[in-house]
């Protein structure tokens, strides 16, 4: 079954490992962007605990009112800096941090104009590592109900904020994923970015999410 997400920056593990078994990755491109969800942010773990890693937007307190797909990062903050800096800080001495540290530092100072095509660029990054081979479209219109009853919509299944009483087709709580070993804490931490998962167990990252 095809599944229909949103685009998210350096998504939730649970995002991928919704895609494990699916036919197909439909992108939704005709939406109006939404403030604070993945579509702009991720969450690492950092020694001080789960940090959020926004990437700012041009014309923030407007951006609700421009389709995600044609929203522009704000460079003028130097937010590509201070992201390499924290994952460096957070991941640099994980098993395979610098295993994928220069591929994905190359998505970075790329510095794409748009916020969809930067997450589309770390997409289908994670999709290599992952070795997920699915094949991905996008949506040709925006319908709030998607009309197609073969797709699974999942457009803001995964959220920053934790509901207060989950529905029950949300994601588990571990995300979707055993726990495995982290870099910081004694207890595992779920809902956190792939890049968490993949700094962890490198190229066994996909065994993970089946």
């Amino acid at each position: 079954m095809p599944v229909l997400f949103e685009l998210p920056y350096n998504p939730p593990i649970a995002f991928f490992a919704e895609l494990v078994g699916a036919d197909s990755l439909l992108l939704e491109s005709h939406e109006n962007y939404r403030k604070q969800t993945y579509r702009n942010r991720c969450l690492i773990l950092t020694a001080q605990g789960v940090k959020p890693l926004t990437v700012p937007v041009v014309d923030g307190n407007r951006s609700e009112k421009v389709k995600t797909a044609e929203l522009e990062i704000d460079y003028r903050q130097n937010w590509v800096h201070q992201h390499w800096r924290t994952l460096q800080t957070a991941y640099g001495g994980s098993p395979y941090f610098e295993y994928y540290a220069d591929y994905l530092h190359d998505i970075y100072v790329q510095k794409p104009r748009l916020l969809f095509d930067l997450n589309l660029n770390l997409l289908h990054f994670y999709l290599r590592c992952l070795r997920l081979r699915i094949p991905v479209a996008f949506t040709a219109e925006y319908h709030p109900s998607y009309l197609d009853p073969t797709v699974r919509d999942r457009r803001d299944w995964l959220t920053p904020k934790a509901p207060a009483h989950p529905e029950p087709d949300t994601p588990s709580e571990h995300g979707r994923v055993r726990p495995y070993s982290q870099t910081f804490g004694l207890q595992f931490v779920p809902h956190l970015s792939i890049l968490d998962l993949l700094f962890s167990q490198g190229p066994n990252t996909g065994s993970y999410l089946a």
